[in-house]
């Protein structure tokens, strides 16, 4: 038997590990919003049960991953699907979240002030603030950037992450957001700041990294996939 009859024979079989380790993320969804929690812990640090948008982000690629690998797989007991329907939920829970935030990006295009930024975690459950604009290092460009990366080469996988003019807009409200991460400073992928931890935000090299790639991913691309026109285009 070739080495490529081989892996064919093993490949449902090595799927089916892999999708009940990813059980795991699935299992921990919300059924509402489609959000993750970042962990089960609350503690003297803080209520780590909130959704936090890069961790969510994260979470979801093992899931998309593996959807992508069922597609090769015939029959996948639908599981391409479920898998796929599971991201497709998880980001638009957070495109809902930060939706809701849609005058503090309005104002942030103009003001660039810390307390004008997106919201770096949300409430699990309902996708509810958790703390105020003061009480945390909201600003974490990154984050954003991350969101819209992955929403550009899921949409550019087949996935149907967007649906309405009205999102269409929004995200690219979220692209002029990012558009000056070179200049910005923000709390970035440690949300503390700078080093010494006080507090104070500084231009980190990841937020800069992460939001070139995003722009780069996002520029020209169709957020209705093959059914799209012009008019949703980025």
């Amino acid at each position: 038997m070739s080495i490529i009859a081989t892996i064919a024979t093993q490949l449902p079989a090595r799927l089916d590990e892999y999708y009940q380790q990813i059980r795991v993320i699935l299992n921990r969804q919300n059924p509402i919003t489609g959000l993750l929690p970042a962990s089960t812990a609350i503690n003297a640090h803080g209520d780590y049960t909130d959704a936090w948008v890069r961790d969510n982000v994260y979470s979801i690629l093992a899931v998309w991953g593996l959807a992508l690998a069922y597609r090769k797989l015939d029959p996948d007991s639908g599981r391409t699907f479920e898998l796929e329907q599971s991201v497709v939920k998880l980001m638009r829970g957070l495109l809902f979240c930060m939706m809701r935030q849609a005058h503090k990006v309005e104002r942030f295009k103009e003001t660039q002030s810390l307390l004008d930024a997106l919201h770096a975690k949300y409430n699990t459950s309902t996708g509810d603030v958790v703390v105020g604009d003061d009480e945390w290092g909201h600003l974490q460009l990154d984050a954003t950037s991350l969101f819209l990366l992955m929403l550009a080469q899921m949409t550019a996988s087949g996935l149907h992450i967007i649906y309405t003019m009205d999102e269409v807009h929004f995200v690219q409200n979220l692209v002029y957001y990012i558009g000056r991460a070179y200049r910005t400073p923000d709390y970035g992928i440690w949300e503390r700041g700078n080093k010494v931890n006080h507090g104070n935000p500084e231009l980190n090299a990841s937020s800069v990294g992460m939001a070139k790639a995003a722009l780069e991913a996002i520029n020209g691309l169709d957020l209705f996939g093959v059914r799209g026109s012009q008019a949703s285009v980025i």
